[in-house]
């Protein structure tokens, strides 16, 4: 399965962006109001010039406290993520999120933002595929 058919089966696909500047107590907000995991953070909401997630939100409040809230995102993203094409396989960007250890990933061509994938929505591709190698392999073996 490849990136551009994950995308499609989200529906939309308008990726929620944030602006450097943006405080991370905003960000958070955002966050918990569209019960998403990740930003994308982008100037113009085209460009990627980073994430942030739940995770760096949480962790720089267990180690600076509640101050960081009032920090810019800018202050606080992982710059220059990790991004993918529409004609990527679901197989490679699952491994570099495995490997690299992070849960959201941009879908850019050539330098525009066009979707964002999650390891949830490539796991339950990968998922919906094998149940389909699987019916069809019954298939064959049941005479169908």
């Amino acid at each position: 399965m490849l990136v551009h058919q994950i995308l499609k089966s989200k529906g939309d696909a308008r990726v929620i962006t944030v602006a450097p500047g943006t405080s991370v107590a905003e960000a958070a907000q955002i966050l918990a109001e569209r019960r998403i995991g990740g930003l994308v953070v982008s100037e113009d909401g085209t460009s990627v010039v980073g994430i942030i997630s739940e995770r760096d939100i949480v962790r720089s409040l267990a180690l600076r406290g509640a101050v960081c809230l009032d920090e810019k995102v800018e202050q606080m993203m992982t710059r220059n993520p990790v991004s993918c094409s529409k004609s990527e396989t679901a197989d490679s960007v699952l491994e570099r999120m495995t490997n690299g250890r992070f849960r959201h990933m941009p879908v850019v061509e050539g330098d525009e933002l066009v979707g964002i994938v999650t390891i949830g929505d490539v796991v339950k591709a990968r998922i919906d595929e094998l149940a389909m190698e699987k019916d069809a392999l019954e298939g064959m073996i049941m005479g169908h």
